[in-house]
């Protein structure tokens, strides 16, 4: 028997009773359970295996595939619940991370985003849009996919007033180099927007979330990382689909 903590991201119904879970850990990667009479649990071990709750799991191994023996909460994110918007979003990250966290693969500071991301949507203490981004920029890097935020290529300029972001391999030119007219694969951004990339990917996790952008920083910030993020998965999902037909 085996004991992980770790976030169910996704739950499939098996026949009447039963389910697998899918469950992000910090040094096993996404792995697959099987629970036994699910509709049958009631309590804390019911709520213990529901999408998005953080828990410790006792698990059997037999041949190829993993049982549930027993869960414990360590917190349910009952709050996520309480809107619509809310429980879309965290589905939205927990589709992601389905998606990008490979078996076996130690992820713990990904885990960690992870629970900050849903703790501070949970309460409502970051703007939405500020959380998708920080989720998005963030996790991209700490997968290999680090923007290259630090001078323009040509110039080095640093502090550029204002400037084209490359979508496809993250690097920028300020507006006195840039020379694609089309602006294709490119965005154009100001600095507020660039300094809020550079807080979100080059940060420690403990200053993290510690920033605030106007609104219309805001509003492009969101969009870049959206934009970075499905560009570079090659694919999209639709839990943010769903997510952005209600905001």
């Amino acid at each position: 028997m085996t004991t992980v903590e770790g976030i169910v991201l996704k739950e499939r119904p098996v026949g009447e009773q039963d389910k697998f879970i899918d469950i992000m850990t910090r040094d096993s990667g996404v792995i697959e359970v099987s629970v036994k009479g699910a509709r049958k649990i009631n309590g804390k071990s019911g709520s213990s295996t529901q999408l998005l709750a953080y828990s410790r799991f006792c698990v059997d191994k037999r041949g190829n595939y993993l049982y549930l023996n027993s869960a414990e909460p360590i917190h349910i994110f009952y709050g996520l619940r309480d809107s619509l918007s809310k429980i879309s979003l965290a589905s939205y990250f927990a589709e992601v991370m389905r998606f990008c966290i490979k078996p076996e693969a130690q992820n713990g500071d990904i885990m960690r985003l992870l629970l900050n991301c849903l703790h501070f949507l949970e309460n409502g203490e970051r703007d939405e849009r500020q959380l998708k981004a920080i989720f998005e920029f963030r996790l991209m890097s700490e997968i290999g996919y680090m923007p290259d935020v630090v001078a323009c290529r040509s110039c080095g300029s640093f502090e550029p007033g204002e400037l084209f972001f490359c979508i496809a391999d993250g690097g920028f030119y300020c507006s006195d180099c840039f020379e694609n007219e089309s602006g294709e694969n490119y965005m154009k951004i100001k600095l507020p927007v660039l300094s809020a990339v550079r807080h979100i990917v080059l940060s420690d996790f403990d200053r993290l979330f510690g920033f605030r952008v106007s609104e219309s920083t805001q509003e492009k910030l969101s969009a870049l990382a959206e934009s970075y993020m499905l560009t570079h998965l090659e694919r999209s999902f639709g839990t943010l689909d769903f997510y952005k037909t209600i905001v």
